[in-house]
């Protein structure tokens, strides 16, 4: 799967755009510009899987560190404390891991 597939190469560039420069990353306003908060709760999930690197069920924030690479090869790395926020934002449980359900709820937030 590629996440062309799901989302718009358009709206993932224009969401990238928004937050190039080291911690401007805001996660509501990149889901929004990319139309993932517009995709239903199971299409949210299967773009989880794809973020997943290791197939855990689980994001750490390694995982999250290279969050915008998944959506463009090309982009910059989020910083620490974009990480720690974006892992805050999400981390329901404080297992310090976001599981698929965290992940949709954080998106459709």
């Amino acid at each position: 799967m590629s996440i062309t597939d799901v989302l718009s190469a358009d709206d993932i560039a224009a969401a990238l755009q928004e937050c190039q420069d080291p911690d401007t990353f805001e996660p509501q306003k990149f889901f929004q510009t990319s139309g993932l908060s517009k995709m239903s709760a199971s299409q949210v999930k299967d773009v989880f899987r794809f973020i997943d690197n290791d197939q855990s069920g689980y994001l750490d924030e390694e995982e999250l560190k290279f969050f915008l690479q998944k959506f463009e090869s090309g982009a910059r790395e989020l910083t620490e404390s974009e990480t720690k926020s974006l892992m805050a934002a999400a981390d329901n449980d404080g297992d310090g891991r976001i599981g698929a359900e965290e992940f949709q709820e954080m998106v459709h937030s």
